[in-house]
């Protein structure tokens, strides 16, 4: 099993980055998928989610609702989270979940950093 993330940077404040994730291993399609973020000194929060279902359901954090988009594509085996008008608080290690009744995998994660 992998998640893969890249996409990761450093960018200005106001400005936008797409994260991508891989996977590869397990049956992509039937599992919740998830970005996770974690800045420094802080807990790991969940950032935004898609459902396995068909149309793929998401929730966001109160914090990037209508600045983040999840995404995915089950055909090619990949999620993304499109991220637009960056603050320097969303500073963090973007980490990719993937989500079942029984399992729970993690990617190695990938930076972001906004900053001037």
């Amino acid at each position: 099993v992998q998640l893969v993330e890249s996409g990761g940077g450093l960018v200005q404040p106001g400005g936008s980055l797409r994260l991508s994730c891989a996977a590869s291993g397990f049956t992509f399609s039937t599992y919740e998928m998830s970005w996770y973020r974690q800045a420094p000194g802080k807990e790991r929060e969940l950032v935004a989610a898609i459902s396995s279902s068909v149309g793929g359901s998401t929730k966001y954090a109160d914090s990037v609702k209508g600045r983040f988009t999840i995404t995915r594509d089950n055909a090619k085996k990949l999620v993304y989270l499109q991220m637009n008008s960056l603050k320097s608080e969303d500073t963090a290690v973007y980490f990719c979940n993937a989500r079942s009744a029984w399992f729970d995998y993690w990617g190695q994660g990938t930076q972001v950093t906004v900053s001037s």
